[in-house]
């Protein structure tokens, strides 16, 4: 079969056909989504080399399982051990020994196929279509942040990014009736946002803010995100960090310890609640597709993805 390598470079090549086991599903990708950390990888981030991408609308094609067999679904990117001391917490996203779909020891689905867990996959309601439903694994990431963050009734929020997952995250706020402010170099993306709970300030203007906020979501995808987060959070808040990248961000930590900032970070997120917002039609994230390329086009899928919004690759 025909799967996006990297070794080092970004390479389409044909590869053995996965072996499915028990326990596992064999699926048949039908769409996958470029996402910033598959971008990332390709800079060194997490050193992996093997198949990549981990966003994924799929047919079960061969299962163990009646429940799958046949059915539309999307995966979850985590693989614990489940027997480590973590695991045993419950902490299964952060065990020892953990795999992640395309990012960590585990290939990836930009692929004719993949096998893939059981317990990872989630079917897809038949109200919900491919387009949206490959956005469910970045969604849940931007319900986490929410969650993370522990709003309160008239807490202040500042929105930092204005990328994929920066606007999914506005989505997700707006849908749960909170007004945020959002940092950003697009303005003319607020077109595709619920503009009565959001409000845009541009980058350059975001130097002369004058205010606290109570919470600030650091959604930049760059090292540069997180000193502007620490200038304009007030003291004793909260800022949730969703940037992944290879590098380290040079921080004032003098400055956290002084104002007793809380800084938390946030990754993987609720399969469950993604889907509901999907099935209820309280988050619509198709106006972010730039592009849908074939698959034989990955690396020029891979270069608007750098520039451009949500790139998704179709396998047929």
């Amino acid at each position: 079969m025909k799967a996006l390598i990297f070794d080092g470079e970004l390479r389409l090549e044909e590869v053995p056909f996965p072996t499915r086991l028990p326990g596992t599903s064999l699926v048949k990708v039908n769409l996958a989504g470029i996402c910033n950390t598959d971008i990332e990888i390709t800079k060194g981030y997490m050193n992996f080399y093997g198949i990549l991408g981990h966003e994924l609308l799929g047919t079960v094609v061969e299962s163990d399982s009646n429940s799958l067999s046949g059915k539309r679904v999307t995966t979850e990117i985590n693989v614990p051990c489940k027997t480590c001391d973590l695991c045993q917490i419950g902490l299964f996203k952060h065990c020892r020994n953990i795999r992640t779909v395309g990012i960590a020891d585990y290939p990836g689905v930009f692929a004719e196929y993949a096998v893939l867990p059981d317990e990872n996959l989630h079917e897809i309601p038949e109200s919900v279509s491919d387009e949206k439903a490959v956005f469910i694994e970045p969604l849940a990431a931007a319900v986490d942040a929410l969650e993370s963050a522990n709003y309160l009734r008239d807490d202040k929020v500042c929105l930092i990014g204005d990328g994929k997952l920066g606007l999914l995250i506005s989505m997700v706020l707006s849908a749960n009736g909170i007004k945020h402010q959002l940092i950003g170099r697009h303005k003319e993306r607020l077109e595709f946002l619920e503009t009565g709970n959001v409000s845009f300030t541009g980058i350059e203007d975001a130097k002369t803010i004058d205010r606290y906020f109570d919470i600030v979501i650091e959604a930049t995808g760059n090292p540069g995100g997180l000193a502007q987060a620490l200038s304009i959070v007030r003291p004793k808040g909260r800022i949730v960090l969703k940037s992944t990248y290879k590098g380290f961000p040079s921080i004032d930590m003098t400055r956290v310890v002084v104002r007793e900032i809380e800084l938390v970070g946030s990754r993987c997120g609720p399969f469950d609640k993604a889907i509901s917002l999907l099935e209820r039609g309280f988050v619509d994230p198709t106006p972010l597709i730039a592009k849908t390329l074939h698959f034989s086009k990955a690396h020029e899928a891979f270069k608007a993805a750098r520039t451009s919004l949500k790139v998704i690759l179709r396998m047929e």
